[in-house]
C-alpha cells in the first residue's frame, strides 16, 4: 500500500493536522469497498455530498445508503461530527460574549450540521460569561411551537442574568422570516417581564468565502 493510502500511520507520525479531509474520513471508515480504498471512499463521500459540512449534516440513513458505508460506518461518521460540534460548543463555556460573532463562531459548528431548525438559549452571568447552553426546541420554529415558558425555563433554573437566543436556517440563508421577527419580539417582551435581558437573537446560516453568514437582531437595531 502506498504511503498516501496509510492515513493511520501518517497520523501517528505527524498528528491529524497534516491529513486531508478524505484521509481523516478514511480513519473513521476503517476500510473502503471492493476496488476502492478507504481514502478513495472518503473522497467519494465529500464529492457526493458537495462539502464536508454537507456530509456532516447527512442523516444516518443517507450515509448508510452510500456504497461501502453501511449502518456501522455511518454511525461512526455521525458520532465523529457530533463530538466535534459539541467540543467546539464547550469552548464557549465560561467565555464572555462581547459581540455576536463570538457566539456565531462557536455555535455554528454544531448548528450548521442540523437538517432542521433548532433554538438554543445561551445563558449568561452578570459579566456576560456563558453559564450554559440549552436546547429550547427543535423543528420548524414558529409561533405555534414556540412558547416563552420553554425559552426561559433554563435561564430561570440557572439564575441567568441575561440570555442570547440563537437558531439556524438549514437553507443557509440567515434572512429572518416574518415568524422569526415576531418570535424575537415576543422573546424581548417575555424577558422584560421576567427581568432577564435578551441581549440578542441570532440566526445562523451557511458560509460565504470562509466567513459565517448570520443575522443579529441587535446589530440591526431590532433587539
Amino acid at each position: 500500500m502506498l504511503p498516501a493510502e496509510r492515513p493511520l500511520e501518517r497520523m501517528a507520525a505527524g498528528g491529524p493536522s497534516g491529513l486531508k479531509d478524505s484521509e481523516l474520513l478514511a480513519i473513521l471508515l476503517g476500510s473502503g469497498r471492493s476496488g476502492l480504498s478507504a481514502v478513495g471512499l472518503g473522497e467519494e463521500l465529500v464529492t457526493r455530498f458537495g462539502s464536508l459540512q454537507a456530509l456532516g449534516r447527512a442523516s444516518l440513513a443517507e450515509l448508510a445508503r452510500c456504497k461501502g458505508v453501511g449502518p456501522t460506518k455511518a454511525a461512526r461518521l455521525a458520532a465523529a461530527f457530533a463530538l466535534g460540534a459539541r467540543s467546539a460548543q464547550e469552548e464557549l463555556l465560561g467565555r464572555r460574549i462581547e459581540r455576536p460573532k463570538d457566539a456565531v463562531e462557536f455555535l455554528g459548528a454544531r448548528m450548521r450540521l442540523l437538517p432542521v431548525e433548532m433554538l438554543l438559549a445561551v445563558l449568561l452571568d452578570v459579566k456576560g460569561r456563558v453559564l450554559a447552553i440549552e436546547e429550547v426546541t427543535r423543528g420548524t420554529l414558529n409561533e405555534s411551537l414556540y412558547h416563552p415558558r420553554e425559552a426561559f425555563r433554563a435561564a430561570i433554573a440557572h439564575k441567568a442574568h441575561s440570555v442570547l437566543f440563537a437558531h439556524n436556517h438549514p437553507s443557509g440563508d440567515p434572512t429572518p422570516s416574518a415568524e422569526d421577527i415576531a418570535i424575537s419580539r415576543e422573546m424581548k417582551r417575555a424577558g422584560a417581564i421576567l427581568g432577564i435581558e435578551v441581549v440578542d437573537h441570532l440566526i445562523l446560516g451557511g458560509w460565504r468565502q470562509g466567513e459565517p453568514l448570520y443575522y443579529s437582531f441587535r446589530e440591526r437595531g431590532e433587539g
